[in-house]
């Protein structure tokens, strides 16, 4: 039977007051989206420009009736700009952030989509710990479209010391 409502799984990260963003990114979600689950938040040290302060990130896992291209910009690039982002005029695409939204697996589909081109699944994933463990820990089992291996085993390659889980912090 095909997969009519794929799972949808999305990071969702800040650094620029991250728990407000955080809980107001998923508030905003779950407005047009079916929320399955969400993982707990995990705190990581910035990658490329170093001198900023730690991002808050976490998995969500969702279904929408909405295609990958117009889920990504008028779902995702709709919440970003609603708390503060504002990709065309960002200097630095790794500076501070007060919310980024990437769709990180769509089913069990691999493709490119939109301008860009986007990419799932995303390459984040297989290059970041922040990316990978919080999505591992909502869908350990999930085989990854083009690795063909489970989600876990892609988090148990990264160095988990370096992402702290956040048991004191509680966005639902």
């Amino acid at each position: 039977m095909a997969e009519t409502t794929p799972r949808v799984f999305v990071s969702v990260g800040s650094n620029i007051e991250p728990e407000k963003n955080l809980q107001a990114a998923l508030d905003m979600l779950r407005e047009n989206c079916t929320i399955l689950q969400v993982s707990s938040v995990y705190q990581s040290p910035a990658f490329g420009f170093e001198d900023q302060p730690d991002f808050l990130d976490m998995a969500v896992e969702l279904t929408t009736p909405v295609m990958p291209q117009m889920f990504k910009v008028n779902m995702l690039g709709r919440i970003e700009k609603k708390l503060g982002r504002d990709r065309d005029s960002q200097e630095n695409k790794n500076g501070p952030l007060t919310m980024d939204m990437d769709i990180l697996l769509w089913g069990t589909a691999a493709f490119s989509y939109g301008k860009k081109p986007w990419r799932v699944p995303d390459k984040m994933i297989l290059k970041y710990a922040a990316v990978a463990i919080p999505l591992a820990e909502i869908a350990p089992d999930y085989m990854h479209p083009e690795e063909k291996v489970t989600i876990k085993e892609i988090a148990a390659r990264f160095d988990a010391s370096k992402v702290k889980k956040r048991d004191d912090l509680s966005i639902k």
